[in-house]
């Protein structure tokens, strides 16, 4: 005999967050647990994903505990790779040392958060290290919200729990910087794999392995992606990077020339506020460098 539908009396209703989906099973964490969904089939035939991190309407089975996504609300912002939504905050580690600070690849990350609308928060790890704190004045001056941290001696990880409270923050890097250790420090157990780890085990590919919310104690959730230390740069065009570095918005208007690139021409603003030590010239070499190649891969277009 078939097994009976569940009845109107059967089925509740729970708004939550989508924290992992996995070969088409959606875990929805709301105030009453952690529900496995299904979702209807409305969505593929309307070819939307939910996806994680996206805030849901659910209905469940109560004798079963399990339940089908009804409704995706408004999504805030998506991010692509990976496919996140409703990320309120981006936390981007870079190492003092082992390995030597990227910080082309560090402001691209920035750029991608401000591209996203994501609050960029710059976790200098492994401070026990190499100091960094020349590194922290750098990126402080530029009006970024800045941590000096280490995971060894545990310096500043109170201070980065509150940055982390009531926010959806992705950790993003490239490997090696200490993403992992520093979410140990923040849980107090080994939640997430280190390094050393996927050198033995793992034969150096990225530790983590799929895209997952983990509530954090304090209120909140932090999501430890694979690979995302890069930026899909083809959303880009060459005259809207310059938004995307805060500290030359107070210039970009009063350029000379109405199409300044900000990167070579005589009367750019921003090049004089380099030249006098407003702008770090790092952050400038960044810029062009940016720039340069998204001309470069939209030539290949």
């Amino acid at each position: 005999m078939a097994a009976r539908p569940p009845s109107a009396t059967d089925m509740g209703n729970y708004q939550g967050r989508i924290i992992k989906g996995i070969g088409g099973f959606y875990y929805v964490d709301t105030a009453d647990g952690i529900f496995e969904c299904r979702a209807r089939g409305i969505f593929r035939k309307e070819k939307v994903t939910p996806l994680v991190g996206d805030v849901v309407r659910i209905s469940v089975d109560e004798s079963s505990k399990t339940g089908a996504v009804e409704e995706i609300f408004p999504r805030n912002n998506v991010l692509l790779r990976p496919p996140v939504a409703n990320v309120t905050q981006m936390a981007v580690v870079v190492a003092t040392a082992n390995p030597r600070p990227n910080l082309f690849l560090l402001d691209k990350l920035i750029a991608s958060a401000e591209y996203a609308e994501i609050h960029p928060l710059i976790c200098w790890n492994k401070s026990d290290l190499e100091s960094g704190e020349e590194l922290v004045e750098l990126y402080e001056k530029a009006g970024f919200d800045v941590l000096l941290l280490s995971a060894q001696t545990g310096q500043a990880v109170e201070e980065l729990k509150a940055k982390l409270k009531d926010q959806v923050t992705v950790f993003a890097g490239n490997s090696g910087v200490g993403k992992s250790s520093l979410l140990n420090c923040i849980f107090g157990e080994e939640a997430f794999a280190t390094g050393d780890v996927s050198q033995r085990v793992e034969r150096g590919k990225h530790t983590t392995r799929h895209s997952e919310l983990k509530a954090l104690p304090f209120g909140g959730y932090i999501i430890d992606t694979p690979g995302f230390g890069s930026f899909d740069i083809s959303l880009l065009e060459p005259e809207n990077v310059a938004e995307l570095f805060r500290e030359f918005r107070d210039y970009t208007d009063g350029c000379r020339f109405r199409d300044c690139s900000h990167t070579v021409e005589q009367g750019c603003r921003v090049l004089e506020a380099v030249k006098d030590g407003t702008i770090a010239p790092s952050r400038h070499e960044n810029f062009c460098a940016l720039v340069q190649e998204i001309r470069d891969t939209n030539k290949r277009k």
